[in-house]
């Protein structure tokens, strides 16, 4: 039979679907292989340090998404408004209505050597900044604006676990129909 030929992307592709589902603990070598459609040899040839390396490739390319597919169109043209509109349909799709695990929540588990948690905070943090300016955008001052961000933040993250735990990803849904109430409330009007 001859050798299927596999993209790396692909491959990283596929290890996220692994990484959501069973963290990064929780992913044995063998199960990797097994989900991955690869022999054990083949994913290290593609990947010489190991698991890290793989969740590692993973969280740069989720990283990397985050960058093109939500950060910078939240940074882009249009209304605030509009910008947080697209940014939710987008978050909405690549989390697949609810029904996937954010791969920073499965990779950021574990203890304080957690060689991806940098990395994590780092992305994490470039998103609260992104929606904080739109924030600032609508009318909201530096403080309030953080503040607003990290509770859009936590209301994705927050509402993807209890989807899971809940095993209803319309919790994620309803959440993310919220975002607009929390981030750009509407501006009150003064009597004059």
């Amino acid at each position: 039979m001859p050798l299927q030929k596999v993209s790396r992307e692909d491959v990283v592709r596929r290890l996220l679907g692994v990484f959501r589902q069973h963290g990064y603990e929780g992913a044995s070598l063998t199960m990797i292989a097994k989900d991955v459609g690869l022999q054990k040899a083949s994913l290290y040839h593609l990947f010489p340090g190991g698991k890290e390396e793989m969740a590692q490739a993973v969280l740069d390319g989720v990283s990397d998404s985050l960058e093109r597919k939500i950060l910078a169109p939240l940074r882009g043209a249009g209304t605030p408004v509009q910008r947080l509109k697209d940014m939710t349909d987008r978050v909405c799709a690549f989390y697949g209505q609810g029904s996937h695990s954010c791969i920073f929540d499965t990779l950021s588990l574990g203890g304080g050597d957690n060689p991806f948690l940098k990395g994590i905070g780092k992305a994490m943090n470039a998103w609260a900044r992104a929606l904080a300016g739109l924030a600032r955008e609508h009318g909201a001052t530096g403080a309030v604006a953080r503040e607003r961000a990290e509770r859009v933040l936590v209301t994705i993250q927050g509402t993807l676990v209890l989807a899971r735990c809940m095993e209803d990803p319309k919790v994620f849904i309803r959440g993310l129909q919220t975002l607009p109430e929390i981030l750009l409330p509407p501006k009150r009007q003064t009597r004059g």
